[in-house]
């Protein structure tokens, strides 16, 4: 390789890892507070802070929780419960004492980002009509203030509110809510300057059709992928399937302009004997994977370019709650303050997770992010090649994920073998992570291990073997 080639290439690299990082989305946590044995907020946000949390939504207003957050630079979304609905949409004095009791004290030293107006409304028939006029009063409440610029007026809505989800191009909203509810409150949510919430389970989803839904699938792990047969899009995840169901009932209705926020995603590590898929590996896998997923960067098929925001579940295990066993067990961490399991939760620690192989759950969650399917490539062919800059240790790690739980193909690079030389770990690691990349149909974000691979449209004159790339589903050797 030349030098002009060679620096230009390495500018190439550069260049993408810097794009990359910062394309990347949020992570918050839901602090649930159903039970006795948790610690006093103070020591909470010393938690949240020493994990690099940096968001953090709760179910209520409570003041010793606003108070702990003052000057944590942790932003908080707080929760109006739904028991208050019809007070705050029949008598807009209700939601100005509200917020003059809850928020005032506390903003904006207390960094409050959005207020829920209640939770999963649409879920009690008899509470919906209260929606939308209290999101109207507490808006107009906060404009009173002047605090309506920064503070945002939404409202978690369940995927249960969906009629339609598979395939996720069909997403439609129930037609009986429509008219009296998901248009207005859309309305509401344009004309603002807002955010649809939605909290999307693929474990609820995995739980009730095992025979039909790949574990892997749920889990964000590699997997064959699921094809929406009226767009052709390929899912990698139920993650993203669902929530492009969402964005899909949201063209439909004309409001493709309102962006979503994940308020509530997890998954439990413990569940009863008939609650299939609930376990501490899989808790593990599920959220390691998806932190990954959403701090790398890139949107979902329907909607490419918008970051992804997530709110996890939840922040403790909650002794208090009722129902089956797993809703007890959706905690990242103990009451003690003990993780539950290791896994990154933030860009600064996943960044640390993968460049130190040690440093690994104990679910053995993979270095590299999960796919995402971005579709084949429309610009000629394309192949993911290593990342010169991001050092031995962590390409090494890389290369151990791409050839074990990847699943590439790494037979051709073993010694004897026709791609065995040269035999370094840069053109071996080149190999491992094209091969990766291909079978995935070279979705974008499966050329991502940790920073340490990046997409080239021409192939480094220095390989000498064959090299694999893909059309449609076949593999073709074209060197």
């Amino acid at each position: 390789m030349s030098l002009l080639k060679l620096f230009l290439f390495c500018l190439f690299l550069i260049f993408g890892t810097l794009c990359s990082a910062h394309n990347h989305g949020s992570i918050g946590v839901n602090y649930g507070r159903i039970a006795d044995n948790l610690p006093q907020p103070s020591r909470v946000v010393e938690l949240l802070k020493s994990n690099g949390i940096t968001r953090v939504k709760i179910f209520d207003a409570e003041s010793s929780v606003l108070s702990a957050l003052v000057n944590s630079n942790i932003s908080v979304t707080v929760c109006m419960p739904n028991g208050l609905l019809s007070s705050a949409a029949n008598d807009q004095s209700f939601t100005d004492s509200w917020l003059n009791s809850n928020i005032v004290p506390f903003y904006p030293q207390t960094m409050i980002e959005a207020i829920a107006v209640g939770n999963e409304v649409f879920v009690d028939p008899q509470s919906t009509p209260y929606l939308v006029p209290a999101m109207k009063n507490m808006y107009a409440s906060l404009q009173k203030l002047n605090f309506s610029a920064d503070i945002k007026v939404s409202s978690p809505v369940a995927l249960s509110a969906l009629q339609n989800s598979y395939p996720p191009s069909s997403g439609s909203f129930k037609s009986e809510l429509i008219e009296p509810a998901i248009k207005p409150m859309l309305t509401f949510l344009q004309q603002t300057g807002s955010y649809l919430m939605a909290n999307s389970y693929p474990f609820f989803a995995y739980e009730a059709n095992t025979d039909t839904i790949s574990l892997d699938y749920a889990l964000l792990r590699p997997n064959e992928g699921v094809k929406d047969s009226a767009n052709g899009n390929v899912y990698m995840s139920l993650f993203e399937a669902q929530l492009d169901a969402v964005f899909a009932a949201l063209d439909a209705l004309n409001f493709s302009d309102i962006k979503v926020v994940v308020s509530e995603t997890g998954w439990p590590s413990a569940g009863g004997d008939t609650e299939f898929g609930a376990g501490i590996d899989n808790a593990a896998a599920y959220n390691g994977n998806l932190v990954r997923r959403v701090l790398t960067g890139g949107g979902t098929p329907l909607r490419p370019n918008d970051k992804l925001n997530v709110f996890l579940f939840a922040l403790f295990n909650e002794n208090q709650k009722g129902g089956p066993v797993s809703e007890r067990n959706y905690g990242l961490f103990y009451p003690d303050t003990k993780k539950v399991y290791d896994i990154p939760l933030s860009l600064d620690a996943l960044n640390g997770t993968m460049s130190n192989p040690t440093n690994r759950s104990k679910a053995k969650v993979p270095i590299a992010l999960p796919p995402v399917n971005q579709g084949p490539s429309t610009k000629g062919q394309t192949w993911c090649v290593a990342n010169v800059q991001a050092g031995q240790e962590k390409l090494q790690s890389a290369l151990d994920y791409a050839c074990g739980e990847g699943g590439a193909d790494c037979r051709p690079i073993q010694s004897g073998e026709r791609c065995f030389h040269p035999d370094t770990l840069e053109a071996h690691a080149s190999y491992a992570f094209n091969s990766y990349y291909q079978k995935m149909s070279r979705a974008s974000w499966t050329c991502y291990f940790g920073g340490a691979a990046n997409v080239v449209t021409q192939l480094p004159s220095n390989f000498k073997c064959e090299y694999p790339t893909m059309t449609g589903r076949k593999m073709l050797h074209l060197m």
